[in-house]
Formats: C-alpha cells, sequence, structure tokens
C-alpha cells in the first residue's frame, strides 16, 4: 500500500478497499478513525511487560523474555539474542468494522536497539486473528550502527487479512470488530540499552470502493499559502540507487525533507558527511537513505517516513482525511499536510505526467478553494524552483481520496496544536 512515486516512481497504491466494498462501507460513507497514545496516562491504560511507562514515553525496565533474530533482509545473516519488553495496548472499537488499518509510530532507537509493531483483532465471526507485523523499525542502517535493516513482512496472508506493506487489509467480507495493537522493545541481551516509544498510534477505516466522490466545499474562504521550502525529487535521478533507484522514486522522502525543513528541523551537517558534496538539497539523500524499506525496497513506507521526521522533534502520524474541506484546518493551524495519490496526466491538469503512487506536499489554497502544492514531481523538471503547483480542487481530490483512501503524513511540533477534530475523530 505504500506509495512510490510516479510511473516511473515505485510500486503502484492499490484502491482504498481494495476490489470490492466494504463490509460496513455505502457509497460516499466514509469511515475513519483515529487511534492514539501519547503519554504516560495512555500507556498506564495498557498492559506493560517488561517496560515501564515514563514521561519521556516507554522504555525497558526488566526485559519479560529473549527472542532470536537474524535478520531476513542481510544474507547469511548471524541469529542475535535480545531481551524484550512488550506493551500491548486496550481493546479498541471504532464504532464500524474495520477493513484496513495503519499504525504509526515515534520512537528513539539508540543502536542495538529496534521495536517491532504488530496487529491483532476479532473478526466479525469472533475469531480471534494471529499478530500481524505492520513493521520493524530502527533508525540507523547497519551501515551506520542500526540492529536490523527497517523492514515491513511479507507473506502474512490468513483465510481473514494480509498486510500490504504497511497497511493491514482485511479479505472479502470479513472485518474486524475490535483490535489491539502491540509494540515490542528491544535489545541486545544483557545490556543496559533501551529504545523509547513515545507515540503510537492507528487509522482504521472502512471505506466505499467509489470510483470518484463529489468536489467538496471550500470552507477556509480566503486564500492561506505556507511558506514551505520546496525540493525537486529530479534533482537526485542517478543518486544513490541503491536506495529506491534514486531520486526517480524519492517523492515520499523528499516531501519529508520539505515538512522538516518548514518546520526548521532536519539532519545536521555532520549527519550528511556522507553524502557528495556536490549534490543540491543533500538532506533528501539523508531522508532517502533513513526512510527506506529492505522489504519493500522503496523510500515510500508510510509509517517509516513519519518515524523518520520524528528524530528531529516533531510528532508524526499516518492518517485518512475524508475531502480537502479536512485539511482546511491543518493549513489554517500552520501545518502542511503530506498527501498520496495517484492519477493518469490526463486526470491532473497542469501535473504533465502519470503516477500509479506519488506523495506531494499541501502547502495552502488559493482565494477560490483550489490546492496550492509543492509537487516534488512537478513536471518532471529538475529545479526546486517549479516545485511550487496549483490544482484544480475536483481534480485533485478524485486523486487523492478514492485512489489512497485519503492518506496523509501529519508532522507538527508538540507546541503546535492539532485543530479540532471532526465527531468520527482521524486524527
Amino acid at each position: 500500500m505504500a506509495a512510490g512515486s510516479a510511473l516511473l516512481f515505485g510500486a503502484p497504491v492499490a484502491s482504498a478497499t481494495g476490489s470490492r466494498a466494504a463490509a460496513d462501507a455505502t457509497p460516499g460513507v466514509r469511515h475513519i478513525r483515529y487511534h492514539r497514545f501519547a503519554d504516560i496516562f495512555a500507556w498506564l491504560c495498557g498492559e506493560a511487560r517488561g517496560v515501564i511507562p515514563t514521561p519521556f514515553g516507554l522504555r525497558i525496565l526488566v526485559p519479560c523474555g529473549t527472542r532470536e533474530f537474524a535478520d531476513p533482509t542481510v544474507k547469511d545473516a548471524p541469529t542475535k539474542l535480545y531481551d524484550v519488553g512488550t506493551w500491548t495496548s486496550p481493546w479498541r472499537t471504532n464504532g464500524f468494522g474495520l477493513t484496513e488499518l495503519i499504525s504509526s509510530w515515534n520512537a528513539d532507537t539508540p543502536n542495538g536497539t529496534w521495536i517491532e509493531v504488530n496487529v491483532r483483532g476479532h473478526a466479525e465471526d469472533g475469531t480471534l486473528t494471529d499478530w500481524f507485523v505492520l513493521g520493524r523499525w530502527c533508525s540507523n542502517d547497519p551501515a551506520q550502527g542500526g540492529a536490523i535493516q527497517r523492514q515491513s513482512l511479507d507473506g502474512q496472508g490468513t483465510d481473514y487479512a494480509t498486510v500490504w506493506t504497511d497497511t493491514f487489509h482485511t479479505y472479502g467480507d470479513h472485518t474486524l470488530t475490535d483490535f489491539q495493537l502491540r509494540v515490542q522493545l528491544l535489545r541486545p541481551h544483557g545490556t543496559r540499552l533501551t529504545p523509547t516509544v513515545r507515540f503510537l498510534g492507528a487509522v482504521a477505516s472502512a471505506l466505499p470502493d467509489d470510483a470518484t466522490v463529489p468536489v467538496s466545499a471550500f470552507t477556509l474562504g480566503r486564500e492561506h499559502i505556507l511558506d514551505v521550502p520546496s525540493f525537486s525529487q529530479e534533482l537526485h535521478v542517478g543518486q544513490y540507487p541503491q536506495w529506491d533507484n534514486g531520486g526517480e522514486a524519492w517523492c515520499s522522502p523528499t516531501s519529508s525533507s520539505m515538512v522538516l525543513a518548514y518546520w526548521r528541523r532536519g539532519p545536521r551537517k555532520a549527519d550528511l558527511s556522507w553524502v557528495d558534496p556536490s549534490y543540491v538539497d543533500p538532506q533528501v539523500d539523508y531522508a532517502a537513505r533513513n526512510c527506506y524499506d529492505y522489504v519493500y525496497e522503496g523510500c515510500g513506507n508510510w509509517p517509516f517516513n513519519t518515524a523518520y521526521t520524528s528524530r528531529f522533534g516533531l510528532e508524526g502520524f499516518v492518517t485518512r482525511l475524508r475531502s480537502l474541506a479536512e485539511a482546511e484546518p491543518f493549513i489554517a493551524a500552520g501545518i502542511p499536510v503530506i498527501t498520496s495519490v495517484s492519477f493518469k496526466s490526463s486526470e491532473l491538469s497542469g501535473a504533465g505526467y502519470s503516477t500509479d503512487g506519488h506523495l506531494m506536499v499541501l502547502v495552502g489554497f488559493t482565494k477560490d478553494g483550489d490546492p496550492v502544492m509543492n509537487d516534488p514531481a512537478s513536471h518532471l523538471i529538475a529545479d526546486d524552483k517549479q516545485v511550487r503547483v496549483t490544482y484544480q480542487r475536483e481534480q485533485f481530490e478524485n486523486t487523492w481520496v478514492p485512489h489512497s483512501g485519503g492518506t496523509v503524513y501529519i508532522n507538527h511540533p508538540p507546541y503546535v496544536r492539532l485543530p479540532r477534530a471532526p465527531r468520527e475523530a482521524n486524527w
């Protein structure tokens, strides 16, 4: 489900509900609910085994067990022994039977440590599913001292559900009536290291299989455009092809880098020392390396991007919005929104390319309500100045909402409050 970039840029984005309408969905009704755990009171509501909730997040106290693990993405990787602590959320319901779920997290992983995020739930017939792996994460790759190569997990399909890279998806008419999240914290056996999990969340949804959506009303009522720096992924074509074939496929880390620059965050000069000094916008190369999913073999894993931005003091998470009208309060609050889209060139006037999966940054709206985007692949021109483009509102909504389910990355400093959520809260 992760998005790469344009037709030259990566793996396709499946429709939000696959090939059938969600069992609890009716045409035009978009059920979306967000669940978050991000403070000591939330952690205390779950089951902690070997971990302790602190003001800084979950940390290993006295491990509850050990785990042998050989990194499947590394040829002939040795089996290593890790101490493990786990935290399991309370059971959560949504008011609808979910058909998809995307988790995201913010975590600090000192070298040698890593985390794994899981989900399980009860199907509509009462069956309790096994735990599904939603991601194995550490900040650095092994060449930088990291414990593992960060990775999704293929081959998890059952009669009830599967995981498409970063998205849990039910099969047929199956739904989950409730779910639990679990995070495992791992460190080398016998050490005193610990990851710190600062935030864990999940967006649950049951979406119709509508091919198009009606244009939403413009509620902001005025022009409002945020001063988000513009970076072109096309400037990085051919650079470091071991991470998703270079800049042609770097729409997601390029978008994440633009938002980090907007908040005046990002890697330090010393962090960029390995990047060829002749390359412009080296923070994009850095982001591509540090978002890369070694199983998906791409930089477009949605929660890996928000986990990356959170390294620099932002709270980053993945959710879904129902329309541009729901994005407008974020722009009004000064928060740019990274959107996941796909389209043919004829479906989005002014783009100049086609894409099976692409990320771009919503930075504002014109006075008429058209979205103003920082599109890192704009016209496929290698020029940062060509990144800013305005698209037609109806066209853009239909490249985004039906195609990725309205998936977005939200990134903001903790001191910038999110806008008030709708009644069926999706943030």
